[in-house]
């Protein structure tokens, strides 16, 4: 292995150790027994390229927004995810409910922010989910190309009936495509559990994203169902780009 490279890697398993602490270059370079300038060279590198940050309030070094974008999923995004924060937190303060934005991730859709509510009975959605079974899913994937569409089915099948049953045939499943494009939102809403409503996020004319508002069901109805879909639908133009 190339030298600098193994050093560079000692360096970011150090600092990944106990995360939130952050790493003085001298204890750094000591406790991996390198020269301080050889250190400093390689801390300065990684902090260019994303890799390692300096700690805000105190002197040291943390992990960077990059490794933790490479972890969480959202690498590419950190913009959108910059720009959709403060509309987000509006739009949860507005409905009282959650939102959060997704990406298709292979047959998964996955979370790369999530904004919660104060309601004391919330919704809740994990990080990564089957895209057939969410709305953010069932709409970026009838987002695809039809080609891109018959590409996902041959590799990871067509939904079972649990999950979304009436595409649970070739046939059915582009009917529910069609529709998803026609209306321009998938919307969930025969779930016991989570009801939820999913628009386009587009950046140069390509959908990238997928914004949703989701809550109990027990709390849905016809008003709820038009606001919802109303701010979404307002939502997904204000992040498009």
């Amino acid at each position: 292995m190339i030298q600098v490279l193994n050093r560079a890697i000692d360096i970011l398993e150090y600092v990944a150790e106990m995360a939130d602490e952050p790493k003085l270059m001298g204890k750094i370079a000591k406790d991996l027994n390198l020269n301080l300038g050889t250190c400093a060279n390689i801390i300065k590198t990684l902090v260019s390229r994303g890799l390692l940050k300096r700690a805000d309030h105190e002197k040291g070094y943390l992990i960077g927004d990059l490794i933790t974008e490479i972890n969480n999923g959202s690498l590419g995004y950190k913009s959108l995810i910059d720009s959709a924060t403060p509309i987000l937190s509006q739009i949860t303060d507005d409905i009282k409910e959650n939102c959060l934005i997704a990406i298709l991730k292979k047959d998964k859709r996955q979370v790369i922010i999530n904004k919660t509510c104060n309601q004391l009975i919330q919704a809740t959605t994990p990080i990564e989910k089957s895209a057939y079974d969410s709305s953010t899913g069932r709409l970026l994937i009838a987002l695809l190309t039809d080609k891109a569409i018959q590409s996902h089915i041959n590799q990871y099948g067509l939904p079972h009936k649990e999950v979304w049953s009436l595409a649970a045939s070739r046939v059915g499943l582009f009917e529910q495509i069609q529709i998803i494009r026609n209306q321009g939102y998938a919307l969930i809403e025969d779930s016991v559990q989570v009801v939820g409503v999913a628009v386009p996020i587009y950046k140069n004319q390509k959908v990238i994203a997928s914004f949703s508002i989701y809550l109990p069901s027990f709390r849905f109805n016809t008003e709820i169902k038009a606001n919802m879909i109303s701010l979404a639908i307002e939502a997904g133009k204000s992040l498009s780009v």
